[in-house]
Parts: C-alpha cells; sequence; structure tokens
C-alpha cells in the first residue's frame, strides 16, 4: 500500500482542504510511524482546524464535516499516557482546535467517545477515557465536568480503585481526571461526596505490609511494578491519590476546628515535606500537594519553620524547567506563605460581620495565623531561605501566570521595611521594572503590585546604591503608573499613591535627568494629588514638587512660562505654604525657595493676593525650618533686579516685613537664617 502524500508535497497542497483532513486523518491512523512523523500530521491538522473557524465565516464549507466519529477517535486517542510527551502535548493543541471548529457537533461526539470507552469497561479503554478527561478538563471545562457527573460513573470508579489486583497505568489516569476535575467546584464536590473514603484508603496502605500480605498467601507470587498482577498501589499513585485529597480539604472558607476525615490537610502537607526532602522522583507530587496544602493557615507556619523544606523548596525552583507545572507549584507555595489579607474598610468589616451573623455564624473570627505579624514573619524566613535569587532568575523565563507570582512574592516580602535594602542588593529592583514592562497591559493587577512593590522598596533605599549599572529613569514610568488610585478597585486604597510619591521624591533628590523625566512623565498625576482631601498624599505630592522643581528646566516649564496654567500652579503652592499641615507648609515653603530664584515666578507670585501675609507667616512660624524657607523666599523676592524687585519690597512692607522677619530673627537659632534675615533687613533700612 502506497504512503499518503506527506502534508509538504505538491500533491498535498493541490488537495481542497477536505481531502486533506482526511488524508492527514489516514496518516495518523497508520501505525508505525516515528513520533516525529506524528507530530508534523498533527501540526498540520491543528493549523488546518485554527484556519477552519475564519475560513468558514466567510462563507467556506467547515473542513468538520468530514470528521467522523473514528476520526476523533484517532487524535483523542493520542492523548493516552501511554504516548510520548511531544505526542500528547500536540494532540492536545489538535484536539483544542477541533473542538473550537466542530462546536455543539464536536461536544458530542467527543462525548459519545468518552461513555462508550466507560461502558467497555477494559483496563485499556478506562485509561484513554480518562486520559482524554484529565487533558481537556481545562479546555472544555463545561463539557467535561457533565461528562464526569454523568450519573453512576463517579461511584463507579471506588470499585475500579479497590480491584484486588492492580493496574498501576489505570489508576494513574483516573487520578489525574480526578486530579484535573478538582478545579470545578461542582466536580470537587462530587469527588468529596463518592471518592474520599477509597482516596484515603490508598493513602493510608502501607506497601510493604500489602507486599507481605500478598507473599504469606502466595510465596511465589510476581509482583511487577505498574502491572495487574499487583495487589498493592504503587507509591505514585498513592502520591496523586494525596493530591486529591489536599485539594478536596484545602477548599476555601474557614478551616473547620473539628476535622472529620481521617487524612487531616496537615498530615497531607507532612506527607508531601517528606516526600520533597526524601525522594526526589515524586517532587511534582510532593510539590503540587503543598501548593494547595498551604492555603490552610496551620500548614502554612508549619512550612515557615520548616527551614530544610524551605531551602528544598527554593531549589526545586530553581531547577524546575521553565513554564513548567513544577515550577508554577513552586512559586505556589511561596505564594501561599507571604500573602497578606487583603485591606478592609471599617465599613467592610461591618458588612462581613452582618452577612455572619445573617448566616446564623455568629461573628467572624479572623484567624490569628493570617494576621500581619504571622505573615511578616513567614516572610522573613522564607526571604532567608534565599527566595530572592531564585525568583530573580526564574523571571527571565516564566510565563505571565508565573511572572504574576513571583511579583506576588516580591510584593508580600517588600511590606517588611528590614528587608528592602537586602532586596534591592539581590536584584529585585531590576525584576520588578522588568516584570512591569514585560506584563501586558491586560494584567493591571500584577503591573500595579509590581510598581508598588518597586516603589517600597526605593522609599527605603539610596537611589545611587541601587542604580549603579541601570538608569534610574526606568523607574519613573512603573511609579508614575500607580499615582492615580486603581479605577478598578471595589474601595479607594490611597496607599500605593502615596508610596508612588514617596518614591519618586526620593529618586527626584538625585539629579537634573530624573526630575526631568518625572516631569515629562507624571507632572499630570502628581498635580492632581495636590488638590487630595488626604493630607499625607496631599504632603507626599508637595515634597515631590519640592524636589522635581531644584531643576531649572522643570521650573520655568512649569511655573515660569507665563501662561493661564503656570499661574495656576503657583497659586496653589502659595495656597499649600498656609495649609495646617506643618509637613505640607514646609514642602510649599521648600518649592517657594527654589521658584523665586526666577523673576516670572516672583511676578506670579506678587499677582496673588494673599501670597506676601503668607510668606511672611513663614518667617513667623514656630518651626525653625519653617522660617528658614521663609527668610529664603523674602530674601529671593527683594533680591530681583528692575520693578519686580521693586514690587516685591512694596507688598512685603505693606504686610510688616520688618517686624515678621526681627521676630524670626529672635526666634531663631541657626546662624544661617539669622545671617539671612540681616542681609534681608539691610534692604528695608
Amino acid at each position: 500500500m502506497a504512503t499518503p502524500a506527506g502534508p509538504g508535497s505538491r500533491e498535498f497542497q493541490s488537495m481542497s482542504r477536505q481531502d486533506q483532513t482526511l488524508l492527514l486523518f489516514a496518516r495518523l491512523m497508520e501505525g508505525g510511524k516515528e513520533d516525529e512523523e506524528t507530530v508534523a500530521d498533527l501540526g498540520k491538522l491543528t493549523q488546518l482546524l485554527n484556519e477552519d473557524v475564519e475560513l468558514v465565516k466567510k462563507g467556506e464549507a467547515s473542513v468538520t464535516s468530514v470528521i467522523d466519529g473514528d476520526c476523533v477517535d484517532t487524535i483523542v486517542c493520542y492523548l493516552d499516557m501511554r504516548q510520548p510527551d511531544i505526542v500528547r502535548g500536540r494532540a492536545t493543541l489538535c484536539v483544542s482546535a477541533y473542538l473550537k471548529a466542530a462546536g455543539d457537533e464536536g461536544n458530542k461526539k467527543l462525548s459519545e467517545f468518552f461513555h462508550a470507552r466507560c461502558q467497555r469497561g477494559t483496563y485499556d479503554d478506562y485509561i484513554v477515557a480518562f486520559c482524554v478527561a484529565a487533558t481537556i478538563f481545562p479546555i472544555v471545562p463545561d463539557l467535561t465536568s457533565e461528562l464526569f457527573l454523568t450519573e453512576g460513573f463517579l461511584p463507579s470508579l471506588g470499585p475500579l480503585m479497590r480491584r484486588k489486583w492492580k493496574s498501576r497505568k489505570v489508576e494513574t489516569a483516573c487520578l489525574e481526571m480526578l486530579n484535573a476535575a478538582c478545579m470545578h467546584q461542582h466536580c470537587r464536590e462530587a469527588v468529596q461526596k463518592y471518592c474520599a473514603d477509597w482516596l484515603e484508603e490508598i493513602v493510608d496502605q502501607d506497601p510493604e505490609d500489602a507486599v507481605r500480605t500478598m507473599h504469606a498467601a502466595d510465596p511465589d507470587v510476581n509482583v511487577q511494578e505498574g502491572s495487574i498482577s499487583m495487589r498493592r498501589h504503587s507509591q505514585h499513585v498513592q502520591n496523586l491519590a494525596a493530591v486529591v485529597l489536599a485539594k478536596l480539604r484545602s477548599n476555601k472558607g474557614p478551616e473547620p476546628k473539628i476535622q472529620s476525615a481521617t487524612t487531616s490537610i496537615e498530615d497531607l502537607a507532612k506527607r508531601f515535606t517528606k516526600l520533597l526532602v526524601e525522594d526526589p522522583e515524586h517532587v511534582q507530587s510532593s510539590v503540587e500537594g503543598l501548593a494547595y496544602a498551604s492555603l490552610r493557615s496551620k500548614v502554612k507556619e508549619e512550612l515557615a519553620h520548616d527551614t530544610e523544606t524551605l531551602q528544598r523548596l527554593v531549589k526545586t525552583l530553581e531547577s524546575a524547567p521553565p513554564k513548567s507545572p513544577l515550577m508554577y507549584g513552586a512559586l505556589s507555595v511561596f505564594v501561599n506563605l507571604t500573602k497578606y489579607q487583603p485591606f478592609e474598610t471599617e465599613e467592610q468589616k461591618k458588612l462581613k460581620e452582618l452577612k455572619a451573623y445573617a448566616n446564623a455564624a455568629g461573628k467572624l473570627q479572623p484567624d490569628p495565623l493570617n494576621d500581619d505579624a504571622h505573615v511578616a514573619e513567614r516572610c522573613k524566613r522564607v526571604f532567608a531561605a534565599g527566595i530572592t535569587p531564585a525568583l530573580v532568575t526564574r523571571s527571565k523565563d516564566g510565563s505571565v501566570a508565573s511572572l504574576s507570582l513571583i511579583i506576588s512574592i516580591v510584593f508580600s516580602l517588600s511590606v517588611t521595611t528590614g528587608l528592602r535594602g537586602q532586596l534591592a542588593q539581590q536584584g529585585a529592583t531590576r525584576l520588578l521594572m522588568a516584570a512591569w514592562a514585560a506584563l501586558p497591559e491586560k494584567e493591571d493587577k500584577g503591573r500595579r503590585m509590581a510598581a508598588q512593590a518597586l516603589a517600597r522598596i526605593l522609599i527605603s533605599t539610596d537611589p545611587a546604591l541601587v542604580f549603579r549599572q541601570t538608569p534610574q529613569s526606568n523607574a519613573v514610568r512603573p511609579l508614575a503608573s500607580i499615582i492615580t488610585p486603581d479605577p478598578h478597585a471595589e474601595t479607594r486604597d490611597l496607599l500605593p499613591t502615596f508610596e508612588a510619591l514617596l518614591a519618586l521624591t526620593n529618586l527626584a533628590s538625585t539629579d537634573d535627568d530624573t526630575r526631568q523625566s518625572i516631569a515629562r512623565t507624571a507632572w499630570d498625576d502628581i498635580e492632581e494629588q495636590l488638590f487630595s482631601t488626604n493630607t499625607r498624599v496631599c504632603t507626599a505630592a508637595a515634597e515631590l514638587v519640592c524636589n522635581i522643581v531644584q531643576s531649572p528646566e522643570v521650573a520655568m516649564s512649569l511655573f515660569g512660562d507665563g501662561s493661564h496654567k503656570a499661574a495656576n500652579r503657583i497659586k496653589v503652592v502659595v495656597a499649600l505654604a498656609d495649609a495646617e499641615d506643618v509637613k505640607t507648609r514646609s514642602a510649599a515653603g521648600g518649592a517657594l525657595a527654589s521658584l523665586t530664584a526666577f523673576d516670572v515666578v516672583v511676578r506670579g507670585i506678587l499677582a496673588q493676593p494673599r501670597a506676601a501675609k503668607i510668606i511672611l507667616d513663614l518667617c513667623r512660624d514656630d518651626e525653625e525650618g519653617l522660617r528658614h524657607r521663609g527668610a529664603v523666599v523674602v530674601r529671593n523676592m527683594v533680591f530681583q533686579e528692575g520693578d519686580v524687585g521693586q514690587q516685591a519690597k512694596a507688598k512685603l512692607r505693606d504686610e510688616g516685613v520688618v517686624a515678621a522677619l526681627t521676630e524670626c530673627a529672635k526666634k531663631s537659632r541657626s546662624p544661617e537664617v539669622i545671617q539671612l534675615v540681616v542681609q534681608t533687613l539691610e534692604v528695608f533700612a
């Protein structure tokens, strides 16, 4: 029999899309082919199916019309766990493309395949059916959950798993299916109802006792791993069952005071930690199990105080293949250990209490092991285990999902002020800036977390030390992105705004290039925060303005171009110099001390009706720093040349400048302030 033309041949290219599809299925139905050929055929079929979706919209006939039940049987059988990973991976993409192209008809054929295989009831049929279900669960969860919840299906698994003669492959396929099903709430509840008992039996079985019992009954019995001649569950099967149980036990919600299950989540966690440390062969199961077990606070505490396990988890993260389930699982464990409880307003807390009363649950008692003090301690222990270098390395080759987890971990670590300098030394700032830039804009939550973590670190560190090899202007855009409160948040959280302003103020204390970068990138948002009703935010914005106007170019471009906007900005800064808050007055006074070096700005200040009085009030203030700023402003104004200087003298004289400066000198102990006052008074002599 002649081999059908390959996808790359001229004969194949000249065929219609339907004929190409049939030819590919004919090739896939052949036996004895090399994996590379199978992968190539599956790839070409996937391409045809993906293109089909768009072509059908344009009025062309769909290639799915020629795909019958036997064809579907062919491609889904390549999802069998006994196939090479590369073939299974390409088959997964192919099945996904088929289901998208075929719609309801594809769902119907897949459902028929699943039910037919389960009804045959051979070990081989069970393996294929379970593998297919496990693979397509994330692709079509609604369809798969419907198949999974078919009446009688789940109850039938218990007798299958309790058979005297075990098939490791059947059991593995079954448990991988249950593992995937637990992502769906209704399926998880059904697994809890029908499967929890025999899952516990598998986990609790002592393999050595089972073997001894077999040999006692028949000394000549031949026990082969993975064979149906076994009467015991394999170690791998036990681990998978433990992972499924962990998912059942770790459901979100209050932790039960009394654990009715034989195997508690704490027991499972101990099993996983032991596997991780003692049995590298089962690292995937142990890490996946810990990722779910560590959702519980007691497990978090035990893990955090287990230095050996933490260090092993870090090493596992370092050595895991990029974008692998193992890498994602290890990151998930660290996210669980370090995550703080979300901030709640008083109103939200009261609403939660009312809901609890309505549910007859009484007043909700927060878990003490999840309070900020416990989380902070866990963060310190995770940091001490060496997590930061591992995160820096893995951030370079991770997926969007894993990058989001990395950001979450660094975000939590950055809460602890004492860790911020060390985080910077170990590369966390570069990680966060790169992650912010790498994440798509739709990943707004992850980008905001990265920016806020960066802000926290830059508040507490010297920019000159952090940015030895990286331009510090690279940090401006991420920081600027969180000045405006999150528009999608249920509650208005001003902490990111406040921290971003503080970090930018720190950066603006360094050089003119950075000040100019901040002004170009973020001025509109900074200016908006000057009007904030939150005193701390308003003060932080004023302090940032004070720092960025140290750049003559920024000062002139924003306040000295003679425009209406510049006049309004001068008016705002003058008004802030009269604020009730001392720090706000000080920041505004500092800004005026820099701005009054320019005659055009002084002219704008003189145009404000109360400006002279406000400035002299600074000279009379009880705070030495404020008196210093006021004295500088007055000196700058009266020493201006020409008519601007004359107008300044006249305005200030009318407001009692001599008396104000005399009072300033009497209150001050600083020689610098006294010298400024004496120089200025000479002008009015």
